[in-house]
């Protein structure tokens, strides 16, 4: 139940349900909280409830916190709390030189790195969720394509005000052949799901993350995409209650897919997979650069807790991005992240994989480097 004081909290609390008695716990959250779990106003200050994950985030009064957690030592239909966190998107400072050492004038690096370049699949008919800063509505290379939008930041409706999200959906799923090339997007027909769950300013929490994650689950998203995460120190727990809530995506369907963090400084220091990322049940993704050598800023397994599964191109990454700008070039395990979604998807389409099995098929056939797997997992992913 405790966090370090370095980890950054709102005050709220995440409450587990047991999945097959959520109502159950309404009524026992109701009893604690002081809230009728019959009016239907269940989207109130008081609580958000996430059907589909059996998660509540209830904002209650800290004293209350005792109470909470002796329904969760007893037998029954409330099970974990835990404080809720304060979560960014991922940014890393720029390089000065942006231009990668490759030849983009077709592709990007990435999608070369990826075999995405020489794959037959696309994505269609498969569903990916981007959870971010929202999407660049009128960002002319979506023209026709299939985006569906919501917004969880309150006051901000899905329009990107930062560019990070826009950035993370063409990668996952740009177009290959736009007006200006060169070509972003490896699952260019799939069906984006963009979901808001990051300010303008780049920030949320991990209610408006629950939330993102329960209307993807809701929708049949194969894939979350999630850039975005917090830093902990070595050796923090990994939420027990992210960690039920990916296990009961899977099985429905969905995996899964976050940034590892960008607080290493290598080879001075290297920093531990943030949070989410650092749940066992959750893919995460490290940065390499057009070398293929580990980036600079990517967290790592430092720790037995948060393991490296996975890496994907995350330096110089060129992608879309909000208007008027319309493109940008970005590094961070953020950039990584939608590589990966993007391969998954591929994947998806051309096998049928869904959950578990998506994720044995993208670790298995990803291609080792000689590199640590502390740094790297199982290697680079590869499109199919």
């Amino acid at each position: 139940m405790t966090q370090p004081a370095e980890v950054e909290t709102t005050g709220r609390f995440l409450v587990l349900l047991q999945e097959d008695a959520v109502e159950e716990g309404l009524a026992e959250l109701g009893a604690i909280a002081g809230f009728d779990p019959n009016s239907g106003d269940l989207e109130s200050d008081t609580v958000q409830v996430f059907p589909e994950l059996g998660v509540a985030v209830v904002s209650a009064d800290p004293n209350l916190l005792a109470e909470l957690n002796g329904a969760a030592e007893r037998p029954g239909p409330v099970q974990i709390v835990e404080p809720e966190r304060v979560v960014h998107a991922y940014d890393a400072a720029p390089a000065e030189d942006l231009e990668p050492a490759a030849d983009e004038s077709v592709l990007t690096w990435g999608l070369q790195a990826v075999s995405a370049d020489v794959s037959t699949a696309t994505g269609k008919g498969v569903k990916l969720a981007v959870l971010d800063t929202g999407w660049e509505k009128n960002h002319p290379d979506f023209e026709g394509r299939s985006i569906t939008t919501k917004s969880f930041i309150t006051g901000e409706d899905v329009q990107d005000g930062h560019g990070h999200g826009t950035h993370c959906i063409g990668t996952s799923a740009g177009p290959r052949k736009p007006a200006t090339l060169p070509g972003y997007g490896i699952a260019y027909e799939a069906e984006i799901f963009a979901g808001k769950v990051l300010s303008n300013a780049g920030s949320g929490s991990d209610g408006g993350i629950l939330a993102g994650i329960d209307w993807a689950v809701a929708n049949g998203c194969a894939v979350i995409s999630m850039s975005l995460g917090a830093d902990v120190p070595a050796g923090t727990p990994y939420s027990q209650i992210y960690e039920t809530v990916a296990q009961r995506a899977m099985a429905k369907g969905t995996l899964i897919i976050a940034a590892a963090g960008n607080a290493s400084m290598r080879p001075a220091k290297i920093a531990p997979v943030g949070h989410p990322a650092r749940c066992p049940s959750i893919i995460a993704v490290a940065a390499i650069d057009v070398n293929r050598a580990i980036a600079q800023f990517s967290s790592g397994s430092v720790d037995k807790i948060g393991q490296i599964d996975v890496c994907a191109p995350g330096v110089d990454v060129y992608s879309s991005f909000k208007l008027p700008e319309k493109y940008r070039r970005l590094r961070g395990t953020s950039m990584a992240t939608p590589h990966v979604s993007g391969v998954a998807i591929l994947i998806a389409e051309k096998t049928g994989a869904r959950g578990f099995e998506l994720w044995a098929r993208l670790a298995g056939t990803a291609l080792r480097l000689p590199l640590p797997s502390t740094d790297i997992g199982t290697g680079l992913v590869q499109a199919p």
